[in-house]
């Protein structure tokens, strides 16, 4: 196996075999603090998951400034060369937000470990307590890609489009307006409802359903491959996994609301809808 043939979604009994066999491979690990301490891919660069998000309320999901991503991933030592290996501990959503991140800046050559934490740990792969030696890079942004970035004037154009589309990544209360976490309840109108952990097979240490399956969970939400698709959940945490999905069934009109409910439930101008799912 060459690093180059690692897809998008790879299995750890794969990774176990490039990490034996290629020294370009950059792993990062985007699990808890508390879990990366008690276990980790030895060699594995942590990022704490609430470095990816801006934090500034009330949209306290978008993606923080170009000094502090560059900052980010020079921590970690990316360089143009590697081949990125991702993983979490909770079934891919902030596996997801980095990989949606990485995107913006450009930077494709990236895996997904499939069930990550959870399915490497659960089936008897290797790990450590041992913390990797620091370090660091020269890392600047040369891309900056917003294509990949829906912003909430975006949405508001587009909500007339029988092109567009909007996947809502949240729970079923938050979409159909009984659970309220922002100043509005509900859902941006006409999302079409798809929980992010819908996506999983907890018997199956948190990998993905049979992609197959999960296409067809999709087509009858009318978010087919064909549809200009943004995705979102409350900070654009959940939703990364809902993104990640997307490209890995080869989605290529998929963006991600980084401001996500956050910013439109407490926007005085958003139109909302609380109907059922």
């Amino acid at each position: 196996m060459t690093v180059t043939s690692l897809g998008l979604l790879i299995q750890p009994r794969d990774l176990e075999q490039a990490i034996n066999n290629h020294d370009d491979l950059l792993i990062i690990d985007v699990s808890s603090d508390d879990n990366y301490r008690k276990h980790h891919i030895a060699g594995s660069q942590h990022i704490t998951p609430s470095s990816l998000l801006c934090g500034i309320k009330p949209a306290a999901g978008k993606i923080p400034d170009r000094d502090d991503l560059t900052t980010l991933m020079r921590s970690i030592g990316l360089n143009k060369q590697q081949h990125i290996v991702v993983l979490d501990d909770e079934g891919g959503g902030w596996a997801g937000r980095l990989i949606w991140t990485l995107d913006v800046l450009g930077y494709r050559n990236y895996s997904y470990l499939d069930g990550g934490l959870v399915s490497w740990l659960n089936e008897g792969h290797p790990v450590t307590t041992d913390l990797p030696a620091p370090i660091s890079s020269d890392f600047s942004i040369d891309v900056y890609d917003e294509s990949v970035i829906a912003e909430v004037d975006d949405i508001i154009g587009a909500l007339n489009d029988s092109d567009f589309r909007i996947w809502d990544a949240r729970s079923a209360g938050e979409y159909d307006g009984s659970k309220v976490l922002a100043a509005k309840g509900g859902h941006i109108p006409g999302a079409k409802h798809l929980e992010w952990t819908d996506l999983m097979d907890k018997s199956r240490n948190l990998r993905l359903l049979p992609l197959d399956q999960i296409q067809q969970m999709l087509d009858h939400r009318d978010l087919g491959r064909d549809k200009n698709i943004v995705t979102h959940c409350q900070s654009h945490h959940r939703s990364g996994l809902t993104y990640l999905v997307a490209k890995i069934l080869g989605y290529d009109r998929i963006r991600g609301y980084h401001g996500s409910w956050g910013e439109w439930g407490n926007h005085p101008d958003t139109p909302v809808e609380s109907t059922p799912v």
